[in-house]
């Protein structure tokens, strides 16, 4: 049970949780319940807190998928097509643009703490890192274990970053998510979101999450703009499996990332691949991330796949 001695981030979070927050602007929140699915309870956005301007894309996928990898190289890419990039790394483990600014950078739930929640004290250089070709980096971080909501922190990410006037000039904003976790604190991305990505691979345990994540995304999709556009098979010698299930749901591939060393190699030099020897392989690779970052900043079709029960995914991958 929380009382006023608990954290101020805790109760903060368990405030969010029951809609009970006060906003600084607006209406109470509107309670949408049951609308983001059966036994759901979602407090829905706060107009204010609407990022306008900016393409927005979220990245889920599989617990050590290489999300982050994705993310940092796809901002790379955008930021190569002349784009004014934005990268939100959403995990408590605050190392989603590690390669962009070659070090760990303090998260905003930190930073915060350290000013006892008082955001008019912090400066956008407190927060905000400048990486590799001018990509703005920030770490939201997340609430101590076991206390508080993932939801709340991207909520005063953003509410952060719009006080200080940061997404007015962003061309992309990309939410580098933590794991394949479904729950309503870390499908809060999906509220900001114009489309969302997955990264899987050409196996069952990855495809399976992906499945989870589709089906996070359409209960979000009911009351928000977010839709899907494809996913990435990463770190992947075939894609014969993720292409099997994409036809059985109505899904797309829109990239394939080769299971080459350079990859991991960029992630011990601290840098991305765009940083890395011209080398055929990762030649090939930044080659890739152009073609992505073309492709979702041109649009993709707004996708509407339909996940399949756990019975059928068996079914169709077996059990290997």
């Amino acid at each position: 049970m929380l009382d006023e001695k608990s954290p101020p981030a805790a109760r903060a979070a368990m405030r969010e949780a029951a809609g009970l927050a006060k906003r600084d602007l607006g209406a109470p929140p509107v309670l949408r319940k049951g609308e983001d699915g059966e036994g759901s309870l979602q407090v829905h956005l706060d107009p204010s807190m609407k990022i306008e301007g900016a393409q927005v894309f979220a990245v889920y996928g599989k617990g050590g998928i290489g999300k982050s990898t994705t993310s940092s190289n796809l901002s790379a890419a955008f930021s190569k097509l002349g784009k004014k990039v934005l990268q939100i790394g959403c995990d408590p483990k605050h190392d989603s643009t590690f390669t962009l600014t070659g070090h760990l950078q303090p998260t905003v739930i930190d930073i915060l703490k350290d000013v006892d929640f008082h955001a008019e004290e912090l400066r956008p250089e407190d927060f905000v890192t400048m990486g590799y070709n001018g990509v703005m980096c920030i770490e939201a971080g997340g609430p101590p274990a076991g206390t508080g909501c993932g939801g709340y922190v991207v909520g005063q990410t953003v509410k952060l970053l719009k006080q200080h006037h940061l997404l007015e000039d962003t061309d992309v904003v990309i939410f580098d998510v933590l794991g394949d976790v479904v729950c309503g604190g870390f499908a809060a991305p999906l509220q900001h979101a114009d489309r969302a990505v997955i990264v899987t691979a050409n196996d069952f345990d990855s495809i399976y999450a992906m499945n989870r994540i589709i089906a996070a995304v359409q209960a979000k999709s009911k009351n928000y703009n977010v839709r899907l556009a494809g996913c990435i098979a990463n770190r992947s010698k075939a894609t014969d499996e993720v292409d099997r299930y994409c036809a059985e749901v109505g899904f797309n591939r829109i990239a394939h990332m080769p299971d080459v060393d350079a990859i991991r190699r960029s992630r011990l030099k601290k840098k991305t691949l765009f940083e890395m020897p011209d080398e055929e392989d990762i030649v090939q690779c930044r080659a890739e991330y152009i073609r992505l970052a073309e492709t979702l900043w041109a649009g993709t079709e707004p996708l509407s796949p339909e996940p399949l029960e756990d019975r059928h995914i068996f079914e169709l991958l077996g059990f290997d």
